[in-house]
């Protein structure tokens, strides 16, 4: 049996999430969570054999909850599972950890066969993504400003854009205000900005966030399901 944890901070994608993969053979979800925090504690606690991760979240968010759960020792595996496909994102979730990358866009059955590869102990990327992550390492990557930025700075840039405040950011990431700022202002010297509006519009503009601000929830870790009879699939490429 896979066990698996949801975590996207919109409900109706985690309902959709859920109802689609309690109809997988040998798949059970043992847990949603909304935030990059909730992701960490669920999967300490309940140790899930997968975790499908949003990346842009309240709170820490994806990639700050892939490189904890990734550095925690424990026996999950991240499939970051995204509507953010563009560079420098995919690169980004792979070097934190993840096995495999997957845009929102993709078929349910395609779903299911990067679950199945990445219990296996493999990696799996999207047709999408692949294209990407090929651009990103063999062509100009001017176009993006972002690229510039480390995975640290890139993660409290979210953070930023995502209306946080420096208190807020500091106790989700366990660092002092002051390295907070100082993070912050070196994002604004390698951008050429001086503001977190000027940064705001900047990641909208290169299509980093989506303005679409949601209340946390409580995680939920979901009772055991009965077994589902096995179904037959067609095999995958």
């Amino acid at each position: 049996m896979i066990r698996i944890v949801v975590v996207d901070d919109h409900a109706l994608v985690r309902e959709c999430l859920i109802k689609a993969l309690t109809g997988m053979s040998n798949v059970q979800v043992v847990g949603e969570a909304q935030t990059g925090e909730q992701a960490v504690h669920l999967c300490r606690d309940l140790q899930p054999d997968i975790a499908l991760m949003d990346i842009v979240m309240p709170g820490m968010g994806g990639l700050e909850a892939t490189q904890r759960i990734v550095r925690g020792g424990g026996r999950t595996a991240i499939i970051a599972l995204t509507a953010h496909s563009e560079a420098p994102f995919p690169a980004q979730m792979l070097k934190a950890g993840a096995l495999g990358y997957l845009s929102k866009g993709v078929a349910m059955h395609e779903l299911e066969t990067a679950i199945r590869r990445v219990f296996a102990g493999k990696r799996y990327v999207c047709a999408e993504v692949a294209q990407e992550l090929a651009s990103y390492a063999y062509e100009d990557r001017s176009q993006s400003p972002f690229d510039v930025l480390s995975h640290r700075e890139m993660q409290i840039m979210m953070m930023v854009v995502g209306c946080q405040k420096v208190r807020e950011i500091s106790g989700s990431l366990h660092l002092s205000p002051k390295t907070v700022n100082s993070y912050r202002y070196r994002i604004f010297e390698k951008l050429n900005i001086s503001s977190d509006v000027e940064l705001v519009l900047l990641a909208v503009k290169h299509g980093m966030v989506t303005l679409s601000p949601q209340l946390p929830q409580p995680a939920r870790a979901h009772a055991p399901m009965p077994p589902t009879p096995p179904m037959d699939h067609a095999q995958s490429a």
